[in-house]
């Protein structure tokens, strides 16, 4: 008798997963029977070359940086033009197929695996650099352009754009993602410099978020649709074009560093040098551990302890009176004199390797792969959470070294795991759970510039509460009311 009731109890519940997973292989078959429909579509538009089933290509496109796994896509497409990405769209809708978005695939929440299968949009060959306005500061760029390429083509110009997330990103991706790095503290992220998008929506209709051509510095018309799309991550449209924001180059730069005693010295410091209102270019926060790897991976020498590493912009004469003040304050905290990088070539050599954290990381286990998670906190609880994760990271044996965009209070773990070893996951995905849920308590965001996609749905819902995300749904169900667009990013499946 007890048998018997065991049993039925383990075929009840598999009982209930058979129509499930029928339906999920009737909708894969029926939407593979799709794609062969419109392959013909496709290269009509975009030419044979246009369009890509090889397995190999689709692989690609299903990853990005992150942990989670590949999905690959049914097919890659390779527009040229907005017309092509509005024509390919309006296919895909009328045949119920997703669509991906795709730029460099250097994200790391899982934002372009094809969760659904579907049509990876790959941006790549649309890379012109258009409408450069030196004058008025701004210039417009398709998705193929990347940070490094639009700073290549500007250097002439006495121009640069600066937001620097350390990966040569697409420009557009980082407008999806809303991006940002090491210059947000002095030039802000990815919403405060997109002036405009061109944008692709799921039925192929194109949008101008600020109007078409339009570039003003400011505006107070109407709703903002775009800082809607900026951090939509792919879930809304395409984004196609982009006009953003440049900045002169800066007459002189100078970088040190400098050791801290304490987690709490070095913060201290950051909070009272943007209370002194010193225009502090890059300010960025590096733990021992993360120090070491980097002394390590780099052939540095600094000291293994709680470190800043700092930039100034501006004139000869104002540099020196923001390094006296900055020095002033370290120095009050126990910090040490400053180490110099004033030439371009020891400034670009300094940043390189804080830039090349994640190899350092991930060099300290051979064999292991990096993640990297971030969480962001009002600056004054900054020092609490960052000895909290620490000592988090020792209770669940986890190497995690810590590097940060101190001055906005965003910081990253660089988890280095072993993906043969169960255990050892599980151990990382419930860390990175707590990091984000104290983050939470203290009263700061469960990702400040990585973005949701697939791993952080559910601490979102946490973060936002349940109308926010009501809303969130409601504007996802008003633009793309069948649910094709980059499925199952941002808000979870059950709340679609």
């Amino acid at each position: 008798m007890l048998l018997g009731s065991t049993s039925g109890r383990w075929l009840l519940p598999l009982r209930r997963c058979l129509p499930l997973r029928r339906n999920v292989s009737l909708e894969n078959s029926a939407r593979r029977v799709a794609v062969d429909r419109v392959l013909s579509e496709f290269r009509c538009i975009s030419g044979e070359d246009g369009v890509s089933l090889g397995e190999a290509v689709r692989q690609q496109h299903g990853k990005d940086e992150s942990v989670h796994r590949c999905r690959p896509p049914d097919v890659v497409v390779f527009p040229r033009c907005v017309e092509e990405v509005s024509a390919l769209a309006r296919v895909c809708h009328n045949h119920n197929l997703p669509i991906i978005p795709f730029g460099t695939g250097t994200g790391l929440e899982g934002g372009v695996g094809a969760v659904k299968g579907g049509v990876c949009f790959s941006l790549r060959n649309m890379d012109q650099i258009l409408d450069l306005h030196p004058e008025d500061f701004d210039v417009t760029v398709e998705p193929g352009v990347t940070r490094k390429a639009l700073n290549a083509y500007l250097r002439d110009t006495g121009l640069w754009f600066p937001v620097d997330p350390g990966a040569d990103a697409s420009l557009c991706g980082m407008a999806a993602t809303s991006a940002s790095g090491t210059n947000a503290v002095r030039y802000g992220t990815m919403r405060e410099n997109v002036m405009n998008l061109e944008v692709v929506l799921a039925d192929g209709t194109i949008i101008h978020t600020a109007g078409k051509g339009r570039r003003p510095r400011k505006t107070a018309a109407g709703y903002n649709l775009t800082n809607l799309f900026v951090g939509s991550e792919g879930t809304l449209g395409i984004i196609t074009k982009t006009t953003l924001r440049l900045y002169g180059i800066p007459e002189a730069m100078v970088s040190a560093v400098c050791s801290f005693p304490s987690v709490q010295a070095a913060v201290d410091s950051t909070v009272q040098i943007l209370q002194a209102g010193v225009p502090i270019a890059r300010i960025e926060f590096l733990d021992d551990v993360m120090i070491d790897a980097c002394n390590r991976f780099s052939s540095l020498s600094y000291p293994v302890s709680p470190t800043l590493f700092l930039e100034f912009h501006g004139s000869e004469r104002s540099l020196e009176e923001q390094v006296s003040t900055t020095e002033e304050i370290t120095q009050s905290n126990e910090g040490s004199d400053f180490q110099w990088a004033r030439d371009a070539e020891t400034r670009n050599r300094l940043w390189k390797a804080r830039h090349d954290a994640w190899y350092a990381a991930q060099a300290l286990r051979p064999g292991c792969k990096a993640y990297s998670t971030d969480v962001c906190v009002p600056l004054s609880r900054l020092p609490q959470i960052i000895v909290e994760t620490k000592e988090d990271l020792i209770g669940s044996r986890l190497t995690g070294p810590i590097a940060g965009h101190v001055g906005d209070g965003n910081f990253h773990c660089l988890m280095v795991v072993d993906p043969s070893d169960p255990d050892e996951l599980h151990r990382v995905h419930l860390f990175t759970e707590r990091l984000a849920r104290r983050a939470l308590a203290m009263d700061g965001t469960c990702t400040g510039e990585h973005g949701v996609g697939l791993g952080k749905r559910a601490l979102l819902c946490e973060e936002m509460g349940p109308l926010a995300i009501q809303v969130m749904q409601g504007l996802k169900d008003a633009l793309d009311p069948k649910k094709l667009m980059n499925p199952e990013k941002i808000l979870q499946q059950g709340e679609l």
